[in-house]
């Protein structure tokens, strides 16, 4: 890549499951990467293969304050992302979608950087539209436990179209729906890694209700592919796009997987379900189909070998839960 063509991209959340594939696939694409992470989930073993590299540096830093550098692109990444997590402190995770939202795009705004919000399919809450367009208002209980994430990812989305309104500023954002794969965080409480993590042990895999809810798994690689060309797309282009793997499986059908490809001795039980949990989730993908030539192309079954050898080398290396 020539000196003219190499970007200066800031990475929030960068030391996450998502950021660090990010992080590490634009490194390899030669630009100069800066990763910015105040580690309240993301971890710095995501990214120690990539600190040797001139081209990418890391930095401790809470978005809820601002930062002041010189930048060609933002990837904004940051916030906790499973309830486990933004559950624990839900005003600091409010803060960092709508206090980091800001910050952020003023940062944009002062350097002229191109900015991508990396929002979420909790936008369309639990949700009456099968499957969900981006058209698709949502269905989302602003004072429930779960809307200091859903709400908080809301806002932001509004302040980015406000900034692009009124600042012109360049504008991507991207509906993120259930994603998985190495280097998710083996106590997050999603069901992959929960699954994982318990098959592995041989104990009970838990399901909230009867299993009978869906999800659509979209494997970590086919993700940042769909990013990194959302990005790039020209400035008319602003999404919100949803990212993701239109495979609708239920919650059952992937604890059944996970048990056949581990091979484990573990028997399925059943827990009450969450307040405000989605019973269907599935994107409509038909806009990132045309608009970016893209869909995932790793199946379930491949994805979650992955996952689990990856699970199973950090269970070995002794890793425990708690």
């Amino acid at each position: 890549m020539s000196i003219s063509t190499q970007l200066r991209i800031l990475v929030t959340g960068g030391a996450g499951f998502l950021g660090s594939f990010l992080c590490e696939r634009l490194a390899d694409q030669g630009h100069e990467v800066l990763c910015i992470d105040n580690f309240f989930t993301g971890q710095r073993r995501n990214v120690a293969h990539l600190l040797g590299r001139p081209n990418f540096e890391l930095l401790r830093h809470d978005i809820t304050f601002p930062l002041y550098v010189e930048v060609d692109q933002i990837y904004n990444l940051a916030c906790p992302a499973a309830p486990i997590h933004y559950q624990r402190d839900p005003v600091q995770t409010t803060k960092t979608s709508v206090h980091g939202a800001i910050n952020m795009l003023g940062l944009a705004k002062r350097t002229g950087a191109k900015i991508l919000q990396a929002s979420t399919s909790e936008v369309y809450g639990d949700p009456q539209v099968h499957p969900q367009t981006e058209g698709y208002w949502g269905h989302v209980n602003p004072i429930g436990r779960r809307a200091c994430y859903d709400e908080g990812k809301r806002c932001a989305e509004t302040l980015f179209f406000d900034y692009y309104r009124q600042h012109r500023l360049r504008i991507k954002v991207a509906r993120i729906f259930n994603t998985y794969g190495p280097r998710m965080h083996p106590n997050d409480g999603r069901v992959v890694s929960n699954f994982i993590r318990q098959a592995l042990g041989n104990e009970p895999i838990t399901l909230f209700g009867d299993g009978s809810q869906t999800r659509s798994f979209c494997y970590v690689t086919d993700l940042i592919e769909g990013l990194v060309r959302l990005m790039a797309t020209p400035d008319e282009v602003t999404g919100p796009m949803n990212l993701g793997n239109p495979g609708e499986f239920t919650v059952r059908e992937l604890a059944e997987k996970v048990i056949r490809l581990t091979g484990s001795r573990s028997r399925i039980e059943s827990l009450p379900l969450p307040a405000d949990d989605p019973r269907q989730r599935k994107p409509d993908i038909d806009f990132a189909r045309k608009t970016l030539d893209w869909e995932p192309k790793v199946a379930l079954d491949e994805g979650l070998r992955h996952t689990i050898e990856y699970f199973d080398r950090l269970l070995a290396a002794g890793w425990k839960s708690g």
